[in-house]
């Protein structure tokens, strides 16, 4: 975050730069006002760039295993560009070398999802899927399992079939 603000400042110096470069090499007959014009848009261009960049250099550096489930699009009346051309802000990813399943609980897995947002911190969250009726249990505040592999104490969801973090816990 700090790199892309450094970005954004060096960018806004460049563009205003460049402008005043023009303003002289024409005998300054563009207007002053080019200058910090140029600068601000310079750093909107650079801003925008990083945006849409964003999510393709964070699924570039996932580690092996880790396969991205879902992503979810923004669209915003305050950046006017986006209702033309949507971006990525966050998205799921589940760890496939981690899968795990109990011998007893055959169509259940328990998978490690992490979820990555624009401008969040990564968070990591355990999750039982049973394949065979289509949900799911977050394991969180007092989840835990019998010694049958069953789960005492979780909350179970109904999903559609077609959920694809469902899908890719199960095909697994």
């Amino acid at each position: 975050m700090f790199l892309e603000l450094v970005a954004t400042f060096v960018a806004g110096i460049a563009c205003a730069g460049i402008a005043m470069l023009l303003i002289r090499v024409t005998g300054r007959k563009l207007p002053r006002w080019l200058t910090p014009v140029a600068a601000g848009a310079g750093m909107l261009a650079v801003t925008i760039s990083n945006e849409y960049t964003w999510f393709d250099r964070t699924a570039a550096q996932l580690p092996d295993g880790l396969e991205i489930a879902l992503t979810v699009e923004e669209e915003s009346w305050v950046r006017p560009w986006t209702q033309i051309w949507s971006f990525t802000k966050r998205f799921v990813a589940v760890d496939q070398a981690t899968i795990r399943k109990h011998e007893a609980q055959p169509d259940q897995r328990l998978v490690d999802l992490y979820f990555f947002g624009r401008w969040s911190p990564v968070n990591q969250a355990p999750m039982l899927f049973d394949c065979l009726n289509n949900r799911s249990a977050l394991l969180i505040d007092g989840a835990e399992f019998a010694d049958d592999g069953s789960l005492r104490g979780g909350t179970w969801t109904a999903l559609s079939q077609e959920d694809a973090i469902l899908q890719m816990a199960c095909e697994a």
